[in-house]
């Protein structure tokens, strides 16, 4: 299928999702992964109507970025390495991943205007994934009003990939919780006001527990390898 045909679909998705929660559909953001696809899958993508894009790779990013440019609003949504930050630091919009005051000293040197940031928590507890245990997220955005080029738009996480929906809502519910405290706080450095959670095979149910971006990568551009 076309990217346009799977973006209608999912659209249509979200729109029920919506509907269940009692939200507005235009609240959600949807962020084209990228990461497996050509770049000229990208560009469709582009065409069809997805202005966010998402990568997790640098190389791939860097790619992509130097293909479709100011097209596309970028996302970075992989794990960041503190070296490679220079790297990317000028050509991205959103960085998913902030995960530890390493990588916050190093964005912070490196840019001269604020990044717009998520920080990952990596709620499940999963081995396997990166980001901060529930319990430290709140002190770990206090400590960043030390580096005044952070702003903490928001929350990220992934959910296991399970089929047990009561899991995935568990998850969803527990990451807007902390989210909610974070926002009550009222600080300048950490509006906090989305949460970057779902993926292809769980979006309808983070948007029903208050997604407001969703990561969309084979249901929307296909598992087509570069």
């Amino acid at each position: 299928m076309t990217v346009a045909e799977n973006l209608t679909q999912i659209q249509e998705n979200i729109k029920h999702a919506c509907e269940k929660a009692g939200r507005d559909p235009e609240d959600i953001t949807i962020i084209g992964v990228t990461k497996y696809v050509t770049i000229e899958r990208a560009i469709e993508a582009v065409h069809s109507g997805v202005r966010h894009l998402g990568e997790n790779r640098m190389e791939g990013f860097l790619e992509k970025h130097e293909n479709i440019g100011e097209q596309a609003i970028w996302h970075f949504i992989g794990t960041l390495q503190s070296r490679k930050v220079k790297d990317i630091i000028d050509k991205i919009d959103y960085i998913h991943s902030l995960d530890r005051k390493s990588l916050a000293k190093e964005i912070n040197k490196r840019t001269d205007k604020p990044v717009d940031c998520f920080v990952q928590v990596n709620v499940s507890g999963e081995e396997s994934k990166h980001g901060l245990q529930l319990e430290e997220v709140e002190s770990f955005i206090d400590t960043l009003q030390n580096y005044p080029k952070i702003r903490v738009v928001g929350l990220m996480t992934m959910a296991p990939h399970v089929d047990d929906e009561q899991i995935l809502r568990n998850v969803f519910q527990s990451l807007h919780k902390i989210k909610n405290t974070i926002q009550e706080k009222g600080w300048d450095h950490a509006p906090c006001q989305y949460l970057s959670m779902g993926m292809s095979n769980d979006y309808q149910v983070a948007i029903e527990e208050g997604a407001t971006h969703i990561r969309i990568g084979s249901s929307l551009v296909g598992p087509y390898e570069e």
